[in-house]
């Protein structure tokens, strides 16, 4: 990529939190704390699953790749913001921009398939428990997983190489701690409307069609669950569907809020919050989710534990 003459500017200035002053140091390292624990909670994740042969089903399979792209996902954006917060210059090439934001989508998208991929699991446990064995056996599984990697890497080349085939002429400041498609879009030049419907449509498709098909599953779920007998059972159906249902809320309910809109009265600080939220909190809290409301996964930290004592 030939950063002056394909982009018209030879760098972008990220502001992200500059606006916070000395108080930008708090920030630092508390971005840091978050980015070790997401590090090491997901790594746990994908340890036990690799090694406590209970754990050897398609739900804890599909949920080592979840950690697997969380740990890539954050450290797409976390390392660098790091390194920003410290500089006072924050300057970013096209060729990094382009970068970031290829493998920012990537492993965005690759997410929103991969919590569907997991929804029909446990729709397929559930609702057709003596199917199960035949709808999720390893082909199906390795194939969704290898969809939400590929739905991944499409929206990423596409996303990146359409944003970086405009023109990029007069201010090069990103009001953003990352180069995301809005933020950058907004620093082209000429008529931004069909790059405004091309990101409105996108989120449509690999956000909102996601999100609605893991409705269904769990609208299907809640009436086989209404359908037990006991309240027992009820509950012990609900037990094995709400730590995903609760990591589908946070991803999805943060990520509607920050794509399914083109223009609104929210202002840039807001916007950073959000991303934040999604980009560094969110990765953090899954590992907690799945393991202290699970008692598989607690029973196999246990056994290693144990084990290694």
């Amino acid at each position: 990529m030939d950063d002056a003459n394909e982009t018209g500017v030879s760098e972008f200035i990220l502001l992200g939190f500059s606006y916070l002053g000395a108080y930008q140091n708090a920030l630092f390292w508390g971005v840091l704390l978050v980015y070790l624990v997401t590090w090491l909670g997901n790594s746990l994740i994908i340890t036990l699953t690799l090694l406590d042969p209970a754990l050897r089903t398609p739900m804890y399979f599909f949920l080592r790749h979840l950690s697997v792209i969380e740990i890539l996902y954050t450290t797409t954006v976390v390392p660098r913001m790091l390194t920003d917060l410290l500089c006072s210059h924050p300057a970013m090439s096209p060729a990094s921009c382009f970068t970031q934001m290829y493998f920012f989508a990537l492993f965005g998208i690759a997410e929103c398939c991969l919590l569907t991929a997991m929804a029909y699991d446990r729709y397929a446990a559930i609702c057709q428990p003596l199917h199960y064995a035949m709808l999720m056996n390893r082909q199906v599984c390795v194939g969704m997983v290898g969809a939400s990697y590929l739905m991944g890497i499409i929206t990423g080349t596409t996303d990146s190489i359409f944003i970086f085939t405009l023109p990029f002429h007069g201010t090069n400041t990103v009001h953003h701690f990352l180069c995301d498609i809005v933020p950058v879009l907004s620093l082209t030049s000429g008529d931004k409307f069909w790059g405004e419907v091309a990101n409105l449509a996108i989120a449509l498709l690999f956000i909102m069609t996601p999100f609605a098909l893991v409705v269904f599953s769990y609208v299907r779920i809640l009436i086989t669950i209404l359908g037990v007998a006991s309240a027992q059972g009820r509950q012990k159906v609900f037990s094995t569907c709400s730590s995903h249902l609760m990591v589908v809320t946070l991803f999805f309910g943060t990520g509607t809020i920050a794509y399914m809109r083109l223009s609104t009265n929210a202002t840039q600080d807001t916007d950073q919050i959000i991303s934040l939220f999604y980009t560094v909190v969110t990765p953090m809290l899954n590992p907690f989710i799945y393991t202290l409301r699970n008692k598989e996964v607690m029973g196999a930290l246990r056994r290693r534990i144990t084990k290694h004592l």
